[in-house]
């Protein structure tokens, strides 16, 4: 463990090599050669350059030091971490702003109420649950901030953004209910959340509760990443003149077991490179998380504070309580220090069940100098000694530091106790994280510990405790929150509405791309630039893009509208003086985020939540690999749609077969599919260019000049083999939006009778319509092609009136679109497309006829696009064969030729099965 000086580095160090930094600080004599006189005099010459020139210089001092001994052949002098210690000094402290014995009473009051929401859900029945013990450990962190640092937006401010511990959310109710923002009735209701509107989420859900939470966090690593990306965006905001965020600060308060959870700490780098001293991260470190130690045998505070110092940000220990200062102040040997380095977190845990003897003997007890300085105090004084976590002196000092730091972000690693105050049945027991009740003496104990105003009988109902309006403790909370601009959490949306380009000025703006061969990928970003010229909207787009814009052939947007860089471009790029070149500016409007799709989702996230948490509308196109969009990050697919984000997420280069060089793990099938499971995501698979803009323009206006809490998925494709056609004659912007039209609109339902209709969407939609010919040309069988443009949307449409009509039994039945616009169609219904079957399987109950799916199922493979058309069976003869398999089974074709249709169409009866090749 570092710091600790094990036989191995003394010999080391008595061959002549480097001592580390913490040896020397914890008071012992590196057996180098030197004697103590002259170690004392390298100790006066760093104290001289300390008191005359500052810290500043101390440290460029060392680091010139550093480099000179790496020069010379030494190595390993540089040490990442400090002693267990706090690393603000007593003596450094500022003094405390507010009442500290009235903030205590707050925090006591505010302790109970969340553990009794808790405990009364628990004895309700209902087996709901809850969490006690995080916010337990973290009260101090959490009320801290709320009594003098988290600024609520106001006219003046665009308010601090505070993601909380998801398992702390009853702190934040608690508090809430002493303010007089929720009610008792709502307290009861905690976790029952039905009929909407009565009780309170489980965490953080804006989804749930859309005027109170701002950030879902409670799947754990989401809520740090989307800090880091919140913060960078309030400064590309910054940058692009578009809102002035300069006193916007980011908190994050994490538990110290999420830091496990590699988004936690994935993007940390991207804190100190892009300067976003506007960051502030709280990590609480009560060494536990859900079953036991987080790092039993080792030390988390000091692995977390090597590796923050190693990506450039400003750490802040928070270590140990104001009782300790004395005891640390006496320890002159260093003796204390060693021992606080060398026990394992494991053991500290171990203190918190166990007795001040216990602790005296096992802590204190290994060396008779460590004895003398704690023998003025009892076992119990022993035992009390607190955590840094739980000093509210402390606590205001690092966030003090860290609001004033400059330059880098700051994480303050606090010390505390996971249950801390809940007694023998929770406080740091392994079992904490899951403990919903609380014995009656634990409750009574609780009460006294805290000198709650409860009798035993309220006490052991655990009943809350609101002081009335004009008491000290609740006159205090609103006074401090009027001086921080008002209540938070709060989600408050705009007002202001966009005005959107039409449908007509889109398809203008789309009238090059009419007879030539386009991808829907290029189209798209034909989209993109245009609208970034528009003159309502055109500031408000956020193109981004995970380094792919060359692959998706939007690389003309660089030059357009350049690339974000808080830098600006300090070199000259190697395309510089051509016509697309790779533009960095300090205003530029594209956020390119490297080989990062988590990275560019939290951008997502932060410019589709703006209309809310920054009252400003942004309409973020972030358009990915679509085979890493869904299966790579889902999960803040998910948040997205909890967080009400607006905006577009669009799979580029989608499908099994049209990115056809690249295999297995680039071929997409199935984020449609995924897509189907987020409620208010809208996801559609356009064939054709104008689908594209028709869809686009109508998500516009429904999210920014309707206000619907909706967000897209488009599937893109880069196969640019066909000429992108105008919209047909009769074909209107409502029908392509709501999912499924014929492109012959105006042949009579009549004539369809009896004959195939075929169902095509992205590139497959050409093999569709060449299968419509061999039919005619081969056959003599006439059909009808369809384009679906959303079978998500069908479904979805079909689903809800069938609901309807079953709860209405006395009413006139409603038609969902797919009744209205198949009626007096019998099919049979052939669809084929590039997604796996079960996408389109979604309408199979609704059609009014016999349904074929053809589709991508298996992995891919990289080879020819005809081979791969060929190989999972959705090219023109396969859609030929089944529409003839489907008629005959209709009686309208006869079955005794279809093994000689095979042999005509040149489909091998005996291939492999593509599901499983």
């Amino acid at each position: 463990m570092a710091g600790m000086m094990t036989d191995s580095s003394r010999s080391a160090a008595s061959n002549g090599h480097a001592v580390s930094e913490s040896q020397t600080e914890l008071g012992e004599l590196p057996a180098v050669g030197l004697d103590t006189d002259e170690l004392a005099e390298w100790y006066e010459s760093l104290d001289d350059v300390f008191h005359r020139y500052g810290p500043e210089e101390v440290r460029a001092l060392l680091l010139e030091l550093q480099q000179r001994a790496s020069a010379k052949g030494v190595t390993g002098t540089a040490s990442l971490t400090t002693p267990y210690i706090n690393t603000i000094p007593a003596d450094a402290e500022p003094s405390y702003p507010g009442d500290r014995k009235i903030e205590r009473k707050i925090r006591s009051i505010v302790r109970w109420n969340a553990m009794a929401m808790v405990v009364q859900a628990a004895r309700s029945g209902t087996s709901v649950g809850g969490h006690i013990s995080t916010f337990a450990s973290s009260a101090c962190l959490v009320e801290t901030g709320f009594n003098h640092f988290f600024h609520a937006p106001s006219k003046s401010h665009t308010g601090d953004f505070v993601y909380f511990q998801g398992h702390a959310s009853p702190g934040v109710y608690s508090r809430a209910f002493v303010e007089g923002r929720l009610d008792e009735s709502h307290l009861k209701n905690f976790r029952r959340e039905l009929p909407r509107g009565q009780g309170l989420s489980s965490y953080p859900h804006p989804w749930l509760m859309p005027d109170f939470w701002q950030f879902p966090t409670v799947s754990m690593g989401l809520g740090p990443l989307c800090s880091l990306y919140q913060a960078r965006f309030l400064r590309y905001l910054q940058h692009r003149g578009l809102l002035d965020t300069s006193q916007s600060r980011v908190w994050c308060f994490i538990g110290d077991g999420e830091v496990d959870e590699p988004e936690t700490l994935g993007a940390i780098t991207l804190g100190a490179r892009e300067h976003l001293d506007n960051v502030t991260w709280v990590i609480n470190c009560n060494l536990q998380r859900l079953d036991g130690p987080v790092r039993g045998n080792g030390k988390i505070i000091q692995e977390l504070e090597g590796l923050f110092r190693g990506a450039g940000w400003n750490v802040l220990k928070v270590i140990w309580g104001a009782d300790w200062d004395p005891i640390l102040a006496n320890d002159e040997s260093g003796q204390l220090k060693k021992r606080m380095l060398e026990i394992v977190d494991g053991q500290f845990q171990k203190y918190v069940v166990e007795s001040g003897s216990y602790i005296r003997q096992d802590f204190f007890g290994k060396n008779p100098e460590l004895l003398k300085l704690v023998e003025h105090l009892s076992d119990d004084q022993i035992k009390a000694l607190r955590r840094g976590g739980h000093d509210a002196q402390k606590v205001y000092t690092a966030y003090h530091a860290a609001v004033n730091h400059k330059g880098v972000p700051t994480v303050i690693l606090a010390h505390t106790i996971k249950g801390y105050g809940l007694g023998e049945s929770a406080e740091g027991k392994n079992t904490t994280h899951q403990q919903k009740k609380l014995e009656e003496d634990d409750l009574l104990k609780f009460r006294t510990r805290f000198e709650l105003p409860l009798s035993d009988e309220e006490a052991k109902a655990a009943k809350f405790y609101k002081p009335d309006p004009s008491s000290p403790e609740v006159k205090y909370m609103l006074e401090r929150r009027k001086e921080l601009g008002g209540f938070l959490p709060v989600r408050k949306p705009t007002s202001e509405r966009l005005t959107i380009p039409s449908f007509d000025q889109f398809q203008t703006a789309l009238k090059g791309s009419v007879g030539k061969e386009w991808s829907t990928t290029m189209v798209l970003g034909r989209i993109m630039g245009w609208l970034c010229t528009d003159k309502n909207v055109g500031k408000r787009i956020v193109p981004i893009i995970p380094d792919e814009a060359q692959t998706f052939g939007m690389h003309t947007l660089f030059a357009q509208v350049g690339i974000y860089s808080s830098k600006g471009q300090q070199y000259t790029p190697v395309d510089a003086g051509q016509m697309v070149w790779y533009r960095e500016e300090t205003n530029g409007q594209i956020l390119m985020e490297g080989i990062n799709e988590a990275g560019a989702m939290s951008s997502f996230v932060a410019a589709g939540t703006a209309y809310a948490n920054l009252g400003l509308n942004m309409i973020p196109f972030y358009v990915y690999y679509s085979m890493f969009g869904f299966q790579r990050v889902g999960d803040l697919i998910w948040l997205a749609g909890d967080s009400r984000a607006k905006g577009f997420l669009c799979g580029g280069t989608s499908g099994r077969i049209s990115l056809n060089g690249e295999g297995l793990q680039h071929q997409d099938g199935h984020s449609q599919l995924i897509a189907s499971s987020v409620p208010n995501l809208l996801a559609y698979d356009p064939a054709f260019g104008y689908e594209v803009a028709a869809i686009v323009q109508d998500g516009m206006r429904r999210m920014y000049a309707e206000d619907e809490n909706i967000f897209y998925y488009l599937s893109v494709y880069n196969d640019g083999s066909f000429p992108m056609p105008a919209i047909p004659a009769g074909v209107t912007q409502e029908m392509i939006c709501a999912g499924l039209y014929p492109l012959e609109p105006g042949v009579t339902a009549k004539k369809r009778a009896h004959r195939p209709q075929l169902l095509g969407s992205g590139p497959i939609m050409q093999y569709v319509l060449k299968a419509k010919q061999i039919l005619s040309e081969k056959y003599g069988v006439e059909s009808d092609v369809w384009s679906v443009t959303s079978y998500n949307e069908l479904k979805r449409n079909a689903q809800a009136v069938a609901r309807w009509n079953a709860l209405h039994p006395d009413k006139k039945p409603k038609q969902s679109h797919i009744d209205q616009v198949t009626a007096g169609v019998t099919g049979p219904f052939i669809s084929a497309s590039e997604n796996v079957q079960l996408v389109a399987e979604q309408i199979r109950q609704y059609l009014p006829g016999r349904y074929t799916v053809l589709g991508c199922d298996g992995f891919g493979r990289s080879e020819a696009r005809e081979v791969l058309r060929r190989h999972f069976e959705v090219d023109a003869e396969c859609i030929v064969f089944a529409a003839l398999s489907a008629l005959a089974k209709d009686g309208h074709f006869d079955a005794k030729r279809l093994p000689k249709v095979l042999q005509e169409l040149g489909i091998d009866p005996e291939k492999v099965d593509p599901a499983t090749a």
